[in-house]
């Protein structure tokens, strides 16, 4: 087996793939890519327990008809050394020795037989597929406004991962921890069916990686698994098992006062005062009046104190509340446009974020527990 492939299009295929491969495997064969040729069309193949991605390129002057496996370490730190130029890549199939050529060296490694990869297929059930089409732009924005908030407790492992809650005519993504929850509505995909899943965070980041913005993506999926595809990349996946929380249920329809901030600022001052935040609790206090917010933080171990003055709108009484610095920062980090709305009730209650303004047929919601504050 023969076949010329551009070594910068090889190099993207498997760096690409191998964000699925553990760094320990239980089995010593999923060190490595699977790579297949058919006719100009080449595979490669990377895979855990739970999860494979594939990507295909197109390749040239192609000879013979072969599957064989090659390290996947050693493979990928080589394609990155060598330059950006054609290299060719030749295979003994009775030796499985494989050679590696271009213009200025040539390499030697030594391959196992195709067959001997195992095929994992995450476990399906009876029930026919359901599929649909979306735009990669959905669902990596998605994705983008939910993957921080998911939780990490072995107690809660259907937190563990991003809900999908797809409608026939929206796809909802939301993620907690029970400190914090992201809902993230979008009403522009109608999948035509009605379906939900937990996916894990490993193949929601790989999605994130490794497909682009401006892609269709098709996904085919039962009650255990999905396929996600485009033309470059097809990556399999298992879903978390468990029942997801009611979201719907804790999220307040309504709160009657609203603190309108900018920002920036907020998030500036925010990241300066969480400097001096005890860092056992990370608690940052809020005291909000109608026309500024002062934030504080002290850390009576290290005798520090620090405190920032940032403008602000509210409607509602003077009101003390607590804040995690770290979850504060990772909202205003996210939310995408200049000003930003926090919905509150009581310094007891959730406060609810919203960005000022969402684009069109989009929907995007973050819900914060507060902390305890003995005293501003």
């Amino acid at each position: 087996m023969k076949f010329n492939v551009p070594c910068k299009a090889f190099y993207s295929a498997v760096s690409a793939v191998s964000k699925v491969i553990n760094p320990k495997n239980a089995l010593a064969i999923l060190d490595n890519f699977l790579i297949e040729l058919d006719g100009d069309m080449l595979t490669v193949t990377g895979a855990d327990v739970d999860n494979s991605l594939t990507a295909r390129i197109s390749v040239a002057e192609a000879e013979g008809k072969c599957s064989f496996c090659v390290t996947a370490r050693r493979l990928v730190e080589l394609l990155k050394e060598l330059p950006d130029q054609g290299i060719t890549v030749a295979v003994n199939e009775e030796t499985y020795e494989v050679e590696i050529a271009y213009t200025g060296g040539k390499y030697n490694l030594t391959a196992l037989r195709g067959e001997e990869y195992p095929t994992y297929s995450a476990a399906g059930d009876d029930a026919e597929p359901q599929s649909f089409t979306v735009s990669s732009q959905t669902i990596l924005k998605g994705l983008e406004y939910t993957a921080f908030a998911v939780g990490d407790d072995d107690y809660r492992p259907m937190m563990k991962g991003i809900f999908f809650d797809i409608k026939p005519d929206r796809i909802v993504f939301v993620a907690t921890d029970t400190h914090k929850l992201v809902r993230y509505t979008d009403t522009r995909t109608a999948p035509g069916i009605t379906a939900s899943c937990i996916m894990p965070v490993k193949p929601a980041s790989i999605m994130r990686t490794v497909f682009g913005k401006e892609s269709e993506l098709t996904v085919s999926m039962n009650a255990k698994c999905a396929v996600i595809e485009n033309a470059d990349f097809t990556l399999k996946c298992t879903f978390l098992n468990g029942r997801f929380p009611d979201y719907n249920r804790v999220i307040p329809q309504s709160s009657p006062f609203r603190l309108t901030v900018d920002r920036v600022a907020m998030l500036n001052a925010v990241r300066r005062v969480g400097v001096f935040v005890d860092p056992g609790f990370g608690l940052e206090k809020f005291k909000i009046t109608p026309e500024k917010l002062l934030i504080k933080s002290d850390d009576s171990n290290m005798q520090t104190c620090a405190r920032e003055t940032v403008p602000c709108q509210f409607n509602g009484p003077e009101t003390v509340i607590g804040f995690s610095a770290p979850f504060i920062t990772e909202f205003m980090a996210v939310l995408p446009t200049t000003e930003v709305y926090i919905d509150l009730s009581d310094p007891s209650r959730a406060g609810v974020f919203q960005p000022s303004e969402n684009e069109d047929g989009t929907d995007l919601v973050m819900l914060l527990m507060p902390m305890n504050v003995d005293k501003f």
